[in-house]
């Protein structure tokens, strides 16, 4: 499917986000599970694991960050952005019994659910889904994986939906504890968007070398290198890299290697004394290339004149003072 369409009846399936016009997302609150007992990583702090120099969870928080009310259903720890923390009673008791327990602190009319272990969900895909739920009849949107199975854990819901649902399950004998989310799914009516990257998820330790092989591939290391800065120095800045790639280049270039991550440097401490925001790096930026551009100039002008031919009577051409002649 190459643009968007509703689907007419819940069940089917929407396309990806980037391709056509994007549903526009609604307010939201969020709910991200990381209490699991990790036991396929051997018990491992799986959402403290750090994949691109960032930890999961801070991965996944900063997929959400446009929620108003985040919840993380978990014990407390230090993360990268405020959340609130929430724990299932009893702890351990599962992800249905985690969800309710999470559920409990927001009151947004959508909630976008997520697991801690997603290092490549983007924001992007979240506010895809949240539009897709907002123009349909769909009571939850999810992701669905590389083999087409559905992935609770990464959707987008009515809240008011699952907490129907929740007081379904909660009513039976066994209640919440130990009850798998598809069960509690099953009584929504759904819609799902293909996406297997985002949908990746880290269970097992061959999960976290792939994930942390992707990010080190030619074609997505500078953006996850860049975007792991950003988040680690507290900028909340969308700038042009190819116009400092290039800034670079000709700094190197033009002037001599060592340039260039200095001016780099300047160009940002430049930005930042004007304001900050793009705009003002974008000036510095240009302001910089210029500079780069006529000191090459100048440079090329000196060897061109270097390597001319001296013309005779030229000021090149003439005897130095007190120097003789050559009369023969």
């Amino acid at each position: 499917m190459t643009a968007y369409e509703p689907p007419a009846d819940p069940g089917g399936t929407a396309a990806p986000p980037g391709r056509g016009p994007a549903p526009r997302a609604a307010g939201y609150d969020a709910v991200v599970l990381a209490g699991g007992a990790a036991r396929r990583l051997g018990g491992a702090d799986k959402p403290g694991v750090r994949v691109g120099g960032r930890a999961l969870l801070d991965r996944v928080l900063l997929a959400c960050a446009g929620a108003a009310v985040t919840v993380v259903v978990a014990a407390p720890r230090p993360t990268a952005r405020p959340v609130r923390w929430a724990r299932e009673e009893p702890a351990g008791a599962g992800p249905v019994a985690a969800l309710a327990a999470g559920l409990r602190h927001t009151t947004a009319e959508h909630v976008v659910v997520l697991s801690a272990d997603l290092p490549f969900l983007p924001a992007r895909t979240v506010e895809h889904l949240l539009g897709v739920l907002a123009a349909s009849r769909a009571e939850g949107v999810l992701l669905t994986d590389a083999d087409g199975r559905d992935q609770p854990l990464v959707a987008a819901y009515r809240a008011e939906a699952v907490r129907r649902e929740l007081a379904a399950r909660a009513g039976e004998p066994a209640g919440l504890t130990g009850l798998p989310l598809r069960r509690l799914t099953a009584g929504l009516l759904l819609a799902r968007v293909p996406d297997p990257v985002a949908s990746f998820d880290c269970d097992t330790w061959d999960d976290i070398a792939t994930a942390r092989a992707r990010i080190r591939e030619h074609e997505h290391v500078l953006d996850e290198w860049i975007s792991a800065a950003k988040d680690e120095l507290g900028i909340e800045l969308d700038v042009d890299t190819g116009v400092l790639l290039d800034l670079a280049r000709d700094a190197a270039h033009g002037v001599a290697r060592p340039a260039a991550p200095l001016t780099t440097f300047l160009v940002g401490y430049a930005a930042a004394r004007a304001g900050g925001g793009p705009e003002a790096v974008a000036e510095a930026a240009r302001k910089a290339v210029a500079l780069a551009e006529r000191w090459a100039g100048e440079t090329a002008e000196d060897t061109a004149s270097a390597d001319a031919p001296a013309v005779p009577g030229s000021p090149d051409d003439r005897p130095e003072p007190g120097s003789r002649p050559d009369a023969g």
